[in-house]
């Protein structure tokens, strides 16, 4: 696919790479297509399970926020960290800079906060280390996330049975449920309406997944929304206690009790195969019995990034 050169700028806000050779590998696979690499992530300042100090990973984001080469900013990875730097992160700075933030799992605090705090957009996308720097690349995920950052428009489809039928419009947003569910009640819990909310989580039991979303529901968010989009829920094992409560059970739960259209099939999670969702767009979601198409636009490209 081509795409002009841009500035990619690598911070670790929340976890670190464990291997040096995967970085390296990752970084010259983007140079070898014709992008520039500024990595702010320091191995041999790693600090507990942290990708550096909370003061270095701090340093981390406002170094690459202020760096006139850089038009991308990814996370590394996720896992934890970005909870203990939201009171000290300056969002204001962040959406004046202009740059693209990318990431997903535990980035979606960041997506959530900047979103609250000034309105402004990210990209729920891949991570340098997982997505960049493995032996083996998805290549789908890498052009689905190249062609949204082209836009102006980003198409997501999916050929799956069993959703509802319909046509909706409104915001885009969401992310790992476990971290938006962290926000409930905060100063960085963006207050969407009329929104399209997408979710996904790894290593949690349905019966969680279920208390996770009503949780939303009863904390009065999801009422406020047109639909709810599940990603992909996996990692967890069933037990003799669920006796026959599974991911279909609480599925048909949530259909009947939630007050909006509940589908499943987004490509979206952790999950080698995935698409990127630019949070906060507009965007339109249309479900028929052959699957459903959502269509984001209004969302920040390379082309004024």
């Amino acid at each position: 696919m081509n795409i002009p050169p841009i500035g990619i700028g690598i911070v670790a806000p929340s976890g670190f790479g464990r291997d040096n050779a995967v970085i390296e590998r990752g970084i010259a696979s983007l140079i070898a297509q014709g992008h520039t690499v500024h990595n702010y992530f320091e191995a041999d300042k790693v600090f507990q399970r942290f990708g550096g100090t909370d003061e270095a990973r701090l340093a981390q984001l406002n170094a690459a926020a202020s760096d006139p080469r850089v038009q991308v900013v990814m996370a590394l990875r996720g896992q934890y960290g970005l909870t203990r730097l939201l009171p000290r992160i300056d969002f204001a700075r962040m959406a004046d800079s202009g740059k693209i933030f990318v990431g997903y799992s535990d980035f979606t605090v960041f997506h959530m906060g900047l979103m609250a705090q000034t309105g402004a957009q990210s990209y729920a996308g891949p991570m340098f280390y997982s997505d960049f720097g493995t032996a083996e690349p998805v290549a789908f995920t890498q052009h689905d996330f190249w062609r949204c950052l082209q836009g102006p428009r980003h198409v997501v489809r999916a050929c799956v049975s069993g959703n509802p039928q319909l046509e909706v419009e409104g915001t885009i947003w969401g992310g790992n449920l476990a971290m938006l569910i962290s926000l409930l009640g905060t100063e960085w819990f963006a207050r969407i309406d009329d929104g399209i909310v997408f979710v996904e989580d790894i290593n949690e039991h349905p019966y969680r997944i279920e208390r996770m979303l009503l949780q939303l529901l009863q904390s009065g968010v999801l009422a406020r929304q047109k639909a709810l989009v599940l990603g992909d829920f996996s990692g967890y094992r069933l037990s003799p206690a669920d006796n026959g409560y599974d991911f279909d059970a609480m599925l048909a739960y949530l259909r009947a009790n939630l007050p909006i259209p509940v589908l499943t099939g987004l490509q979206f999670g952790h999950t080698p195969q995935r698409v990127t969702i630019p949070f906060g767009a507009r965007a339109q979601l249309v479900s028929d019995a052959a699957g459903f198409t959502l269509t984001m636009s209004d969302y920040p490209t390379i082309a004024h990034a």
